[in-house]
């Protein structure tokens, strides 16, 4: 599909607010991922920075942001100690660059068609009860652990929920203030009467409780010292000048293209990125009201780009993240230039305002991230889902937990194994069947899908395509009258093609297609 960039830009008065929410989730989040990462501040801002401008405009998606992954610290950290050195680590960066292009270019991203909507489903939730559990220390202004984290355990006998109790007791008053009136406001700004009013429109919410929690810490620390919030609470950003001991920007050691290790770096970096990245798309692209599909071949040739040009300027390997795609799509983006916009923001910061920035109360910041993490783990959702078949019921469910106890990865990993167990045990594959011909008097094609017997989520690539390519100004039917089970996956595929075929000028007809129980 062409690019439409006239219409991008025409949508600044959304993208603009949006990308500068995304932005001050993505700064705490990229210093904390490379705080964990065991690598130099600063190359988690140069991944933000690149994440943004780079892979924004390379990328086929409307509302994915990329930038450092949480899911990849363990790896990072444990890489870089291996290699001997930072810089060899970077080479290993941009070799998975190259990977993840060739991984494009052979369309390997067909393998993010086959994760199951109860998974994407139970991933996002995780996601949000992750948000909650890991930024409710920071709002209390106890910081048990880096911001951007999201792992269960740390190694050393804490876990999520240990931390989240020893927080009760260590509350910093002023921290707590500024978190709590940061959720009200919050909440406030998606009432009715808030909404309404046409400056909401352009003044997001996430940017209110920054100035506010700014303004309330400044009146502290003049009125009531002892409340104020301390520099160990706030944004941390890093000195432009670097500390002396290395340069700010470092360059990949070259020499090591030989190590094996370095290699093998990059092949666990290339795969478990573009795996994370496709689940994200995947996840963000349900949630978008306008059901836009991300084209997955390009947006791994995207992550690849960025990746080298990543690795080549001494950042982190990056991903497409779900935190902050999802605050991109809660704060009303309307285009891919929201990202690009994120980006921008990133780097006019860091170059221009980097001791405002450094005024933001984390606790603000993470009020941002519970709201969000709200949304993604509506008690609404766990009824639905649980209204499903045990089928969609329990691998979601079992997502959700296996995420919340080990990590992201893992997590997909044994909800999808769950999904699979249950989708080969009640379907076997079977085929639909197609058939066109020209309307005799309009001169038109008029095209029949007719679905077979059993239709499971192991159509649903073949589905996708077949229903995306699909010729404009056409008449189609898609017959579910010799069907005794369709997938739900199937259902919502099928619903959500006809709910923005008319954009295509595609007449659409449903003959014996159940609704879903979401529709």
């Amino acid at each position: 599909m062409k690019e439409n960039y006239r219409e991008y830009l025409s949508a600044y008065r959304s993208d603009l607010p949006a990308g500068l929410v995304v932005f001050l989730v993505a700064l705490p989040l990229c210093l904390g991922i490379a705080l964990a990462s065991g690598a130099p501040l600063f190359s988690g801002i140069v991944t933000g920075i690149i994440g943004g401008i780079v892979v924004g405009f390379l990328s086929g998606s409307h509302l994915s942001v990329s930038g450092p992954a949480a899911g990849l610290t363990v790896i990072v950290f444990t890489a870089i100690g291996e290699l001997g050195s930072f810089e060899a680590f970077l080479l290993a960066v941009v070799l998975a660059g190259f990977i993840q292009l060739a991984m494009g270019y052979i369309k390997a991203g067909v393998i993010g068609y086959y994760f199951p909507s109860s998974v994407i489903k139970g991933m996002l939730t995780a996601i949000g009860l992750i948000l909650i559990l890991k930024q409710f220390p920071h709002l209390l202004g106890v910081d048990l652990e880096v911001f951007g984290e999201t792992k269960y355990g740390d190694g050393q006998g804490h876990n999520t929920f240990t931390n989240l109790f020893a927080a009760l007791g260590q509350i910093h008053p002023g921290a707590f203030l500024v978190g709590l009136i940061s959720i009200l406001v919050l909440v406030a700004w998606e009432q009715p009467f808030i909404k309404k009013q046409a400056w909401s429109r352009i003044m997001p919410g996430a940017l209110v409780v920054v100035l506010l929690g700014v303004a309330i810490n400044q009146l502290l620390q003049l009125y009531a010292p002892a409340m104020a919030i301390t520099s160990m609470h706030l944004v941390a950003l890093p000195s432009l000048r670097g500390d002396g001991s290395q340069p700010l920007l470092q360059l990949p050691a070259f020499d090591t293209i030989s190590n094996p290790l370095v290699w093998k770096t990059a092949l666990v970096i290339a795969l478990i990125a573009s795996l994370e990245t496709l689940l994200c798309v995947e996840a963000i692209d349900k949630l978008d009201p306008h059901k836009h599909r991300t084209p997955l071949n390009r947006e791994l040739k995207a992550q690849g780009m960025g990746n080298i040009i990543a690795g080549l300027l001494g950042g982190l390997p990056m991903t497409a993240v779900i935190v902050r795609s999802s605050a991109n799509l809660e704060s009303g983006a309307k285009s891919k230039m929201s990202a690009v916009y994120h980006g921008f923001f990133l780097a006019f910061a860091v170059l221009l305002i980097p001791n405002w920035l450094n005024l933001i109360p984390l606790s603000s910041l993470a009020a941002i991230l519970i709201v969000v993490g709200y949304k993604l783990a509506k008690p609404k959702i766990f009824v639905e889902q649980y209204k499903l078949k045990f089928e969609q019921f329990f691998p979601f469910i079992a997502t959700v937990v296996a995420i919340l106890l080990t990590d992201l990865l893992i997590g997909i990993l044994i909800g999808l194994a769950i999904g699979i167990f249950f989708i080969l045990k009640a379907n076997y594959r079977t085929p639909y069947f197609y058939h066109d011909d020209e309307h005799p008097e309009i001169g038109i094609k008029q095209i029949t899908i007719q679905l077979s017997e059993h239709v499971s989520f192991i159509n649903k690539a073949s589905l996708l395509l077949t229903l995306d390519h699909l010729p404009a100004n056409s008449l189609v039917t898609i017959d579910g009258s010799r069907s005794q089970d369709i997938d739900f996956d199937a259902l919502n595929i099928i619903h959500d093609f006809a709910s923005v075929a008319g954009e295509r000028n595609i007449q659409v007809t449903l003959k014996n297609v159940p609704q879903t129980s979401l529709n």
